[in-house]
């Protein structure tokens, strides 16, 4: 990655034209979307059309044909005005896609990945049980290979629940992690794709969230639920390995949309600390609130780098394992820091509904814990120093 970073003015177009978009189709609604706990389904289809809802995928599948340092880009351009849909088409495009793409064969991409791409369909990808978060590996829902199908096709039958699910109500795909063999552990964990109406397939509880309101999450459940054997992404026994390494884009996203509520905290914190007045000036004049200001822009400044030299690897098809986990760790922690001053700046107003920074602080906590705690990263990190 060339130092001192900067976007290629293609990029920066890309950026301009998703702030645009996003201030003009996103930002009169945030509050609005935020207290109903959801968003229109036709907001997805406005972003298709764009082609946010398949930014990294070839344009022969319906997508954008773009990158990752033009996927972190729309992500933060996004969660800048509302951190919930940042998460909606981060889950969409990193996890559930993504995952079918890396690998699924050709078959299955033409199937999926096309109206996944074009935002015909929308996707969700399991993973998190109710007692297994962190230890992803603990899951108990089983995938079990048997007859039942139609003229006694074989295919598998899934029993279990997931936890913690974006879209775990209304996608049309989920990409579905069970075990397949008990006794083989992590390398006895396969991945499966299951359509929304698919008996079994039942969609559970939605949570009543702190933030990240309008991004809808559920549990899912499965009762004898029947797939077909073409429904199977990858080898059998791959689907763990498989999906910590979709993770490791997806950790991207992540910091991505944790860079993106830190500027969006930020940049209200600056303008009002411009127009409130005490003591017969603007706050901003006071030394106190300057170094606030000015810690909070080099922390962004600090996370935006580490994000985008985590997806310019990625984009260089280089292993980004440590890379991506060091962005999101600290990305995230810094929208938390960042909104939490944002409050601060704004006083007894900041701790209210009519100003942004409450928003921004109850949407950045989730950065923290989603797609693996700040603990886990500091984990995955410290292996990744004394790996060979």
């Amino acid at each position: 990655m060339p130092m001192g970073f900067e976007l290629t003015e293609e990029q920066e177009q890309v950026k301009r034209s998703v702030r645009e978009f996003a201030e003009a189709e996103i930002k009169p609604h945030v509050m609005e979307w935020d207290e109903a706990q959801c968003a229109p389904r036709e907001l997805f289809t406005k972003m298709s059309e764009i082609g946010l809802m398949g930014v990294l995928f070839p344009e022969e599948y319906g997508g954008a044909g773009m990158g990752y340092v033009e996927y972190a880009t729309v992500i933060e351009e996004i969660a800048r005005v509302d951190g919930s849909i940042g998460l909606s088409l981060a889950a969409h495009n990193s996890l559930c896609t993504n995952h079918i793409f890396q690998y699924g064969n050709e078959a299955q991409r033409k199937k999926y990945v096309t109206p996944l791409a074009k935002g015909e369909r929308l996707g969700a990808w399991g993973l998190t049980e109710p007692g297994s978060g962190s230890d992803a590996s603990g899951m108990k829902t089983t995938a079990t290979r048997r007859g039942g199908g139609q003229g006694g096709q074989r295919g598998w039958v899934i029993n279990g629940s997931k936890n913690f699910i974006t879209h775990g109500v209304s996608a049309d795909i989920c990409v579905v992690i069970a075990i397949t063999n008990r006794e083989m552990r992590s390398r006895g964990i396969s991945a499966f794709v299951v359509e929304r109406g698919t008996k079994g397939f039942i969609a559970g509880k939605k949570e009543n969230k702190l933030g990240m309101r309008a991004s809808e999450t559920a549990s899912i459940i499965f009762e004898d639920c029947w797939i077909p054997e073409e429904n199977l992404i990858g080898e059998v026994g791959r689907g763990f390995v498989n999906a910590m390494q979709v993770l490791d884009g997806g950790r991207i996203s992540i910091a991505a949309l944790a860079l993106g509520i830190a500027q969006g905290a930020y940049e209200s914190a600056l303008k009002y600390s411009q127009e409130r007045k005490q003591f017969g000036q603007p706050i901003f004049d006071f030394q106190g609130i300057q170094f606030k200001l000015a810690d909070m822009a080099t922390q962004i400044d600090a996370a935006r780098l580490l994000t985008l030299r985590a997806a310019w690897m990625k984009d260089n098809k280089r292993q980004t394992t440590r890379e991506s986990a060091m962005a999101k760790l600290f990305a995230s922690e810094v929208a938390v820091r960042v909104a939490e001053e944002a409050i601060q700046i704004h006083g007894g107003y900041g701790y209210t509904k009519d100003y942004p920074p409450e928003k921004y602080w109850r949407d950045s906590k989730l950065c923290t814990i989603g797609e693996g705690t700040s603990e886990v990263q500091r984990l995955v990190i410290a292996r990744q120093l004394v790996a060979s």
